[in-house]
């Protein structure tokens, strides 16, 4: 009987990035490098195909996971439907971060706060918050602390990806 599963080796091994239409490249890189905290780790222009990519993320590239801006030229808006939900970021102090996205033109669209439903997989309440990005996708953040506690241990040795100018 033949395995479901793939062979290692012939899997994938690492998500490399999730893929983002926006309406204006240099706005997008702006709000994800400079209000988020993420590199630019490379930009790519394909004339013949008229679009630009933008591979953004913390960290490294070849080590962690990007997201991908796609701008394709003269479109400048995209219906977001309604399968695609967010991005999540882990922060160290949600109210200060949240506070200082705000004063630096972020759009708070959920204010920092216990989850309003609880599962009772979890040992913690999840404290979250969302913000949006110039073309409107939610991107959610989790207090550090619960981000990754789905079985009671405490897994606080997690990396944090700092948003600059937000604090340690």
């Amino acid at each position: 009987m033949m395995s479901s599963k793939m062979e290692v080796g012939t899997r994938p091994f690492r998500l490399l990035h999730t893929m983002l239409r926006v309406g204006d490249i240099e706005r997008s890189i702006s709000f994800y490098t400079e209000k988020l905290g993420m590199r630019l780790f490379r930009r790519e222009e394909y004339p013949d195909g008229r679009f630009t990519l933008a591979f953004v993320g913390y960290g490294d590239e070849h080590t962690s996971t990007a997201i991908e801006l796609t701008y394709n030229w003269g479109r400048d808006t995209y219906e977001h439907g309604s399968a695609f939900g967010h991005i999540a970021l882990a922060a160290s102090d949600l109210k200060s971060t949240c506070a200082q996205l705000e004063a630096r033109g972020v759009k708070v669209v959920r204010a920092p706060g216990p989850m309003s439903a609880r599962s009772p997989d979890r040992s913690n309440i999840e404290v979250i918050a969302f913000i949006e990005d110039p073309d409107g996708y939610r991107i959610e953040l989790i207090q550090l602390e619960n981000a990754f506690c789905l079985d009671g241990i405490d897994h606080n040795n997690h990396a944090i990806f700092p948003i600059k100018g937000a604090g340690a």
